[in-house]
């Protein structure tokens, strides 16, 4: 008579023990795409944040008394579209030891602006982008005043130029 009472609960902790080691990488992978897909929405506020307050901005005194000089385009209402907003994972950045993932905008302007103006545009976009993302995840104080780079757990956040189409 053989006593398997032993041989049975060695089993059951393996099957628990081998559970809770896959429910801790699922975890953790859910984690992640989870910071990422909060990076996105915060993103995508502050681009279109960014956007539609292109021409209603509150600029410095000596920067308004220049656009107003040239009769620059960015102090009357502009219409501008966002056609696009994606990221990509640029790798380990060993600097900050952190995933590196840089945010790029795609744009549309019904107005005929030149370069200079759309720059401006989406450097607004831009820092927009980066400041929601910084609010979100309550980075401000780790970052400079353009919020550039922006910080969360896992990852370092940057943009690429707007690219307009």
């Amino acid at each position: 008579m053989t006593d398997n009472k032993g041989q049975i609960s060695a089993e059951f902790l393996l099957l628990v023990g081998s559970l809770i080691v896959v429910m801790l990488i699922a975890l953790s992978f859910i984690a992640s795409q989870n910071e990422l897909s909060l990076a996105m929405s915060a993103a995508r506020n502050g681009v279109y944040e960014g956007s539609s307050y292109a021409s209603s901005a509150i600029y410095p005194t000596d920067t308004f008394n220049d656009y107003s000089k040239s009769d620059y385009v960015m102090l009357v209402p502009s219409s501008v579209e966002i056609v696009n907003i994606s990221y990509e994972d640029m790798g380990y950045d060993s600097n900050f030891e952190k995933n590196h993932i840089q945010f790029k905008v795609y744009a549309h302007s019904s107005k005929d602006l030149d370069k200079k103006e759309l720059d401006s545009i989406g450097d607004r976009i831009n820092y927009n982008l980066r400041k929601s993302i910084a609010l979100t995840f309550e980075t401000t104080k780790s970052t400079n005043k353009l919020y550039n780079p922006v910080f969360s757990p896992h990852y370092i956040f940057t943009t690429a130029n707007v690219k307009w189409v």
